[in-house]
C-alpha cells in the first residue's frame, strides 16, 4: 500500500504508479463497502471543493458532487458561462483564486487544444490539488471507475483477461479521445491482452500507443490494434464500444461527419456481441447513442453492466479525495 498522495494532482492516467492505483481502488473498495452499511465517513469535513466545468455532464458532475458530500464536504458547481472567465480571468488567477478559497479544484474542459492545456497551467498556479473530471485527452477518474468495475465482475486478477476498447458510430458530435486515450495508458499496466479496434481515421497519438505497448510488456499482458470489430470482439471477456472523433486526422467537423459516416456498421448489437464469450461484460461510460452506437438488447441485456460502472466513479472520487486532501 502506497500512503505518498497528500496534495498531489491528478490529471493524466500515469499521474500514479500503478502501485498508488492499487491503493485508490482499495480505499474505493472500503468507501464502497461503508457507504452500502450507512458508516459514517467524514473525513473531509468542514473542506470544500470547486467543480468548475466547461462542459455538460451526468454521471462526472453528480459522482464528483456526491463523493465530496459524503466526505462531509462542500462542493460547489461552477459553471464556466457564470464566471468572469469569458470576461478575462487567466488560467493562473483561476488556480490562485479558486487554490485559495476552496481546498481543491476539479476542472472539467474537453475543446479540443485547449482542455487539458488549461486544466495544467491552472494547476500550475494552484496551491490545492487539481483533479482532471475531462480533458481532450484524458478521463482518469472514469478509466479507474472502469478498472474497478471489472475487478469486480472478472476478478482482481487480469492477467490474460481481453479487454476490447472499440471505436463505434455515433451521430451526436465528434467527441473526444479522452476515454480510449486514457484507456490504453492504464489498463496495459494490470497484465491483460488489451484490444483497441477503431477503422483507420480514428487513431490515438502515437505516443500513446507506445507507452501503452510499453506496459503490457512490463506487466506481461498484451497490446493489439486491430481495423476490424468483429474480429476484435472474438474470444473477449469485455466489450466496451465507445465513439471518438478523427480528431488525428482532422478537427474540422464537416470532414470529420464525412469520415464517421462511412462507418455505420460499427454498431455493437446482439450478434457481435455473441462472438464474445458468454460471461462477457459490456461496458459503456454513458450516454450511450443508442441504435447507431449500440442496441437497446445489449446495452439493457443481461451482460450490461453500464450502472455499475457509473456508481463506481463516485467510488473513485471519493478514494482520490480521501487520499489527497
Amino acid at each position: 500500500m502506497q500512503t505518498n498522495f497528500y496534495g498531489r494532482d491528478f490529471i493524466t492516467d500515469l499521474d500514479f504508479t500503478k502501485e498508488e492505483i492499487d491503493t485508490i481502488l482499495d480505499v474505493a473498495w472500503d468507501l464502497k463497502m461503508k457507504r452500502s452499511t450507512r458508516q459514517p465517513t467524514p473525513y473531509l469535513r468542514d473542506k470544500t471543493m470547486a467543480l468548475l466545468f466547461f462542459f455538460s455532464s451526468t454521471r462526472t458532475r453528480s459522482a464528483f458532487e456526491s463523493a465530496f458530500a459524503h466526505l462531509g464536504g462542500h462542493p460547489a458547481f461552477i459553471e464556466s458561462t457564470s464566471t468572469q472567465i469569458s470576461h478575462g480571468d487567466t488560467e493562473r488567477e483561476i488556480g490562485q483564486i479558486l487554490g485559495r478559497m476552496y481546498d481543491g479544484i476539479a476542472i472539467r474542459h474537453c475543446d479540443w487544444g485547449l482542455g487539458n492545456r488549461y486544466i495544467n497551467l491552472v494547476a500550475e498556479a494552484s496551491p490545492t490539488p487539481v483533479f482532471n473530471m475531462q480533458c481532450e485527452y484524458y478521463h482518469p477518474f472514469q478509466i479507474l471507475a472502469d478498472l474497478m468495475t471489472i475487478m469486480e465482475k472478472k476478478g482482481r486478477n487480469l492477467k490474460r483477461k481481453k479487454v476490447v476498447m472499440s471505436w463505434a458510430y455515433a451521430e451526436s458530435y465528434q467527441k473526444p479521445l479522452s476515454i480510449p486515450n486514457s484507456m490504453a495508458l492504464q489498463f496495459p499496466r494490470f497484465g491483460l491482452d488489451f484490444v483497441l479496434a477503431h477503422p483507420p481515421e480514428f487513431k490515438l497519438p502515437e505516443e500513446t500507443i507506445e507507452r501503452g505497448k510499453e506496459e503490457a510488456r512490463k506487466s506481461g499482458g498484451s497490446f493489439e490494434i486491430i481495423e476490424d470489430m468483429e474480429e476484435a470482439f472474438k474470444g473477449a471477456d469485455v466489450i466496451y464500444p465507445k465513439s471518438w472523433g478523427p480528431w488525428m486526422v482532422t478537427t474540422d467537423a464537416n470532414q470529420a461527419g464525412e469520415i464517421i459516416r462511412k462507418y455505420k456498421h460499427w454498431i455493437t448489437d446482439e450478434r457481435k456481441m455473441a462472438l464474445a464469450k458468454d460471461d462477457a461484460i459490456f461496458m459503456h461510460p454513458l450516454p450511450a447513442d443508442r441504435g447507431v452506437e449500440v442496441t437497446d438488447g445489449v446495452i439493457d441485456g443481461p451482460n450490461s453492466v453500464v450502472f455499475d460502472e457509473a456508481e463506481n466513479k463516485l467510488h473513485i472520487c471519493s478514494a482520490v479525495y480521501a487520499l489527497t486532501m
